[in-house]
Parts: structure tokens; C-alpha cells; sequence
């Protein structure tokens, strides 16, 4: 995937020192080698530092639970989303969990750590920048990030497995008890929604996804595209007056805007994606205060 940065959108040495701060980070797949390292490495810049994790810690309840703990000891709190990573059932699983018993199994651990999910209040960020409602959301994707030409899902993954490009989650990533991953999707979306209109005032919505499709566009595969998000989500930036969009999955670290929003992807990826780009002294992204850009 081409790293096509606007902005990075990470610490910089003239952004502000004085917290709070609240930081964001994702794709950390601690089951790498050298990532474990990363996740080790990670310090707020205050004790009143929040940071949002969007997914892709690892595959193992076991390591999400490790690496969720670790970041609760050190930041104040600490918001968490699934990414789809979280939700593979693989053959080294000893509970071989599948699709919504799987998230359930993982929102219960982060509640075992005072880590907040989509699945409990939304907590109010009221440091610089506030308040502001810190919005985890779980949406999945539903296969309408569609490769050029085609129409349909049957086409879009046809052209997929003609070019070799699949996404793991079709063999790992079970939708039970839904017979489809989009009908769990389209259960997440309409779930986030009643959520989401009950809020009052500014947000931070945070998804492993974009919540939009342009920030597909600059993947190298784009047939890609159907397994990172849903055009369902299109609106939500603007509906619920988001200040900032913080999402992963892409592994394509950047800022950019859409219809005036700041969307961030602030994820680290694999050892050999982020050993090739310039490395920075603090991996978090700030998202409040917001960072300098350029």
C-alpha cells in the first residue's frame, strides 16, 4: 500500500507539552516481531493522557488482553475499538470462539481492564479541545467499497480472487449467529445510529474503518477497498458533528478532510511497512489538542 501522507499527524516538537492530551494509535499487531517492542515503548507525554487504540492489537484474546492492560497502566483511559484482526478465529485459539460470542468474549475482557468499547457509555473528553464525546464504534463492512467495474459483492470478490487479492477475513472472520458479514454489519450500523442520536454536541468518532471511501483511493490494491468499510457511514463526520474521525486498518498513516473534518489514520502495520518510512520519537498521534499539520 502506497504511503501517500498529508500529514502524519504525530507528535511534532512544537506541538504542545502541557496535557492532557488525547492520543490515538492502531494496528499494532503485537503478535509481529518488533511490534511487541513498539507497544512496550509507548508513554502518554502527561498522567492525564487518554489514548484511543482502533483496532488490530492482535489475533489472541490472550495478547489483547496483555497489551490492553499495559496501556490501561499507563494512560488515564483507555477507548477501544475491534478491528478485524480481534475477531479471526484461528487455529491457535484454544477457544475457537466465532463472530458475535468472539467480540462479546473481548468486550468482557477490556471491562476486566477499565477499558472503554463500544458497548458502554461514551466517555467525555474535557481537556483542551472539549468536551467532547469520545464515540468507540463497531460497524464492520458490507462489500459496498467496490472495486472499479463491478457491481455487485459476487463481482467485486470474483475480481478479487482473480488478482490474488483476498482478505484474510474470508476464511477467518465468522459472522455468527448472522449467515453474512453484512447482515452483522448492517445490525453494528443500525445499533451505532440509535447510539449516536442520543448524543449531544461535538464527537470524536472512532472506527477501525474510515468512515468515508476516499481514503481508499490511494490503496495499491483497490480491489481492497470492499473489505474496509460501508457507504452507510458516509454522513456520520458531519451528522454527529464529528471534531475529528480516528480510524486504522489501511496502514497508511495520515491526515486528511472531508467536508471540513479532520480524518486521521494513526495506525503503526507491520515491521516490514513501518521499517520503510522515517520512524518517529513518540508513535501517538494527537487528536486533542488538535496536531500541527505539514
Amino acid at each position: 500500500m502506497p504511503e501517500q501522507n498529508t500529514a502524519d499527524g504525530a507528535p511534532h516538537a512544537g506541538d504542545p507539552v502541557d496535557g492532557p492530551h488525547l492520543l490515538a494509535i492502531s494496528d499494532l499487531h503485537v503478535s509481529h516481531s518488533g511490534n511487541r517492542e513498539v507497544l512496550e515503548g509507548l508513554r502518554p507525554c502527561t498522567g492525564d493522557d487518554w489514548l484511543i487504540v482502533a483496532g488490530d492489537v492482535a489475533e489472541l484474546p490472550s495478547d489483547v488482553e496483555w497489551a490492553l492492560g499495559l496501556l490501561r497502566e499507563r494512560f488515564a483511559e483507555v477507548v477501544w475499538v475491534p478491528g478485524n484482526h480481534e475477531l479471526w478465529t484461528t487455529p491457535r485459539d484454544p477457544r475457537q470462539l466465532r463472530g458475535v460470542q468472539r467480540y462479546e468474549r473481548l468486550v468482557d475482557i477490556c471491562r476486566g481492564l477499565g477499558v472503554h468499547t463500544p458497548e458502554d457509555p461514551y466517555p467525555v473528553w474535557r481537556g483542551t479541545g472539549g468536551p467532547v464525546t469520545v464515540v468507540p464504534l463497531f460497524t464492520l463492512y458490507d462489500y459496498t467499497f467496490r472495486p472499479p467495474g463491478t457491481s455487485t459483492k459476487e463481482e467485486g470478490l470474483a475480481y478479487a480472487h482473480s488478482t490474488g487479492v483476498v482478505c484474510t477475513d474470508e476464511f477467518m472472520l465468522h459472522p455468527d449467529p448472522y449467515p453474512t458479514r453484512e447482515e452483522w454489519c448492517r445490525a453494528r450500523l443500525d445499533y451505532s445510529e440509535r447510539r449516536l442520536s442520543e448524543i449531544s454536541g461535538p464527537t470524536v468518532l472512532v472506527n477501525h474503518y474510515p468512515l468515508v471511501r476516499e481514503p481508499t483511493d490511494v490503496l495499491y490494491y483497490p480491489e481492497f477497498a470492499q473489505w474496509c468499510g460501508s457507504v452507510h457511514t458516509a454522513g456520520w463526520h458531519t451528522k454527529y458533528d464529528a471534531a475529528a474521525v480516528v480510524y486504522g486498518h489501511l496502514h497508511i498513516p495520515r491526515i486528511t478532510h472531508h467536508d471540513g473534518v479532520r480524518f486521521q489514520e494513526v495506525s503503526v502495520g507491520y515491521p516490514r511497512e513501518w521499517q520503510r518510512r522515517p520512524v518517529p520519537e513518540n508513535r501517538l498521534y494527537h487528536v486533542l489538542p488538535a496536531p500541527a499539520e505539514g
